[in-house]
């Protein structure tokens, strides 16, 4: 049997751990177009030293190690911002996310379970606003509808994706299901 493609493997396990990748820099980074960049250094950087991976370990840890460099790289290149964490704020806040993986990994699981529940337009507003970063503005001018329109339709499907996923949780803790 032959070796699995290296490029195929690494593409496999970026994607399959690349939203928490993200997550895991937006906690790190304020902005999340800063966190953006970092995020594709990251994965540049990944993708350079991929032959130095050891293959049956933890790719998720490995890759946030490679991230937390990449944080410190990037704000010493930002050194003049006015806000600014300290190395010691950077360090708790990265032990935590090791910390609590596991729960975040499942709470991402089932916000991908609830999304998939939601009706196509909400899917639709949600896309546009994160996949597509339109403003409030473009997406009232694409959807035919009122910035308050837009805004309170996100405000309700954000609730709804959040008390799907806390019922979720709920209902694997506890073994039972609340009544609504």
């Amino acid at each position: 049997m032959s070796a699995p493609d290296p490029t195929e493997e690494f593409v496999f396990l970026l994607g399959r751990h690349e939203r928490l990748l993200r997550g895991y820099l937006r906690a790190l980074i304020p902005h999340a177009q800063d966190a953006d960049d970092v995020l594709q250094e990251t994965k540049l950087r990944l993708w350079r030293a991929f032959d130095q991976f050891e293959r049956g370990t933890n790719f998720a840890a490995w890759s946030r190690k490679v991230a937390f460099h990449q944080v410190l790289a990037f704000r010493k290149r930002k050194k003049r911002d006015r806000l600014e964490f300290s190395e010691q704020f950077l360090n708790v806040v990265a032990d935590e996310y090791e910390n609590h993986e596991p729960v975040l990994m499942r709470r991402d699981q089932l916000l991908q379970e609830c999304l998939a529940k939601l009706p196509g337009d909400h899917r639709q507003v949600l896309h546009l606003r994160y996949a597509e970063q339109c403003s409030l503005d473009d997406m009232a001018s694409k959807l035919q509808r009122t910035v308050a329109a837009i805004y309170r339709q996100l405000s309700r499907v954000r609730q709804a994706l959040h008390q799907c996923v806390e019922k979720s949780l709920m209902i694997e803790e506890e073994g039972y299901e609340p009544r609504s």
